[in-house]
């Protein structure tokens, strides 16, 4: 099977953009929940602000925005974490038919003057004072920018009394120009293979991603008759955190905001806001696990836990074979199994998510099969996907009630997606942008070649197996693709990343670093002092537990392929030394260079 096509569930737009849903909700709904807002004290309920309060802030903040100069086509950067002013702000510039440039928090000055120049910006968001000193650092004439505004500085509150003097008419008038071929965003790529690119994402692009996700997957957002509700909590830069906000929005979904992803912080929003669905990375899902793993460790229940974890496996492996039609579905002595640990074991892992969430998404990279498979026997089941920021997010999904894990499901309604001769999938469809800043097309026929390699199953799932460029070729002329021994080693508890090495080098080798928490919980099981978190690679112990993973991992390749020699670093790879993507993608090429010395010790051994 070489490629597969699925009809359009929901027909493309052919007038208005993305904003028109909020008016649109306002006008049918007005007293609906739109936006939660974090509880002014801890411990306290979420405010909710209704549909209609929704469009009269954007377009408050639309005509201080046209105030203060902002026309359509202007592109506007918004530099922030995920939080309810972004939102707001981005349906007041598509109100006016402006354009948004995202810009991750934490980029550099040299990474935002590439923005800057490259989009030609004409006026930016920040968040504080030091991203405010950023964009003026970064920008060749500060004097030309419309406006360098603040958001805790209040800025939202001051656009719109700058604004009170413009006619909603005016806004009105300019939000029912906008046509859907019109460009919404510039979303620049993570640039894990190089510079990041600019792609033009048009309003239609967003509309078909989201109305697809709302008309076929939009039951299993919450039970039938409750309003969906969604924590976003994934960078606003990144193109799958955008569309989450705007599937919310275009489907009238409850939505919250949360501005930081680290699990201490993130959790505790989750127990606090209760969603009924949830959008995350596997990252997420994968500390989840770790941690809960852990708590029965060292609760004296690891043994429990991991029959539980088998149990789990064991009951969603038989109804996934039930599904596709090879198997009965789990029997008596498998249900019984699962059964016993529902209230010691699954309850508490769903109570991590709020305790309401029943379904989620995983997106960014393929989740691991045996972590989907676990969540779903815990009561949770992940729809993983896959998709680039040039298909506007997914362009491939798990279809409802048909999840194969270790897939990433099957084409998009109103997406083709082919493997070409060398392996490389190509995609098409509505999802697929407009070009690169500067460069449209950038298709040959609308195809959208994108750089990762795959396969299909025989019921046509995809299956990523790799990316182009990260392939290894050894000086032995073996072709090695990295991405099956780095899943299998990051699957060992106290390995958090790898990066495997070995382009022109005569054998594979590969940088680990160690999660700390678990180091930590593992020298406490067996008594050690503590020594070796600080210093891990001369922990004798530890070093002879990872070449065991090693050697497990070796298990899965031929002998050509596999690991000959491993270094552990003493920290982890962070997004704030530009190492991860903040998809937690490694930057391979950033990770050689910072590393490059380790690397050469490793062959001189």
């Amino acid at each position: 099977m070489r490629e597969v096509s699925v009809e359009r569930l929901v027909a493309p737009p052919v007038s208005g953009g993305l904003a028109d849903s909020v008016f649109h909700t306002a006008a049918t709904y007005p007293t609906r929940p739109q936006l939660a807002l974090e509880p002014t004290k801890p411990g306290g309920p979420w405010r909710t602000v209704t549909a209609a309060r929704l469009r009269d802030e954007v377009l408050a903040l639309a005509r201080g925005l046209l105030a203060e100069g902002v026309q359509p086509g202007d592109r506007v950067v918004l530099m922030s974490r995920t939080r309810p002013e972004w939102t707001l702000l981005a349906y007041a510039l598509w109100t006016l038919g402006a354009e948004v440039v995202p810009v991750y928090p934490t980029s550099s000055i040299e990474q935002v003057r590439w923005v800057l120049a490259d989009a030609g910006v004409r006026a930016a968001v920040v968040e504080h004072s030091g991203q405010a000193m950023t964009i003026a650092a970064a920008c060749a004439d500060p004097g030309a920018l419309l406006g360098l505004w603040q958001l805790d500085l209040d800025c939202t509150a001051e656009l719109a009394e700058r604004g009170a003097e413009v006619p909603e008419d005016e806004v009105l008038r300019l939000r029912a120009a906008v046509r859907p071929e019109a460009t919404a965003v510039i979303c620049y790529t993570s640039g894990t293979t190089g510079a990041a690119k600019g792609c033009v994402i048009s309003h239609a692009n967003l509309a078909a991603e989201c109305d697809t996700l709302i008309a076929g997957w939009g039951h299993l957002l919450a039970p039938r008759g409750e309003q969906p509700s969604v924590l976003a909590f994934l960078p606003l830069a990144h193109c799958y955190g955008l569309m989450v906000v705007v599937t919310c929005v275009r489907g009238g979904y409850l939505l919250a905001h949360q501005p930081e992803m680290a699990p201490a912080v993130l959790l505790p929003a989750l127990a606090s806001f209760r969603p009924t669905f949830l959008f995350a990375v596997p990252y997420i899902f994968e500390r989840i696990f770790d941690e809960a793993c852990r708590e029965a460790e060292a609760a004296g229940h690891g043994v429990i836990f991991e029959k539980a974890r088998a149990a789990a496996v064991a009951h969603a492996e038989a109804r996934e074979k039930h599904t596709a039609g090879t198997g009965h579905g789990p029997g008596p002595v498998t249900r019984l199994r699962h059964s016993v640990y529902e209230r010691a074991v699954y309850a508490k892992v769903r109570a991590v998510f709020g305790g309401r969430v029943r379904s989620a998404v995983s997106g960014g990279s393929p989740l691991r099969r045996e972590l989907g498979l676990f969540f779903q026997g815990a009561g949770v089941t992940v729809y993983d996907g896959y998709g680039l920021t040039e298909t506007t997010a997914a362009v491939t999904a798990q279809p409802p009630g048909r999840v194969r894990f270790g897939t990433v499901g099957r084409p998009l309604p109103g997406s083709t997606v082919r493997i070409a001769g060398d392996g490389e999938v190509w995609v098409r469809g509505d999802t697929v942008f407009r070009g690169y800043l500067h460069d449209p097309p950038g298709l040959a026929d609308g195809w959208l070649a994108t750089g990762d390699t795959g396969r299909f199953d025989p019921d046509g799932y995809l299956v990523i197996t790799g990316r182009k460029k990260d392939i290894i070729i050894t000086s032995g002329g073996k072709s090695v693709s990295p991405q099956l021994l780095e899943e299998q080693l990051r699957r060992h508890p106290l390995i958090a990343q790898c990066l495997v090495v070995g382009d022109n080098r005569p054998y594979v080798a590969a940088l680990l670093t160690v999660d700390q928490e678990a180091l930590a919980h593992w020298q406490r099981l067996r008594g050690a002092s503590g020594r070796a978190a600080s210093a891990p690679a001369d922990d004798t112990e530890l070093r002879a537990q990872l070449q065991r993973a090693v050697n497990q991992a070796n298990t899965r390749v031929s002998r050509a392929e596999s690991i000959r020699a491993f270094e552990i670093l003493p920290v982890d790879f962070t997004r704030q030394e530009g190492l991860m993507t903040p998809s937690f993608k490694l930057r391979r090429s950033a990770v050689t260079d910072t590393y490059a010395e380790v690397i050469e010790a490793l062959y001189a051994r």
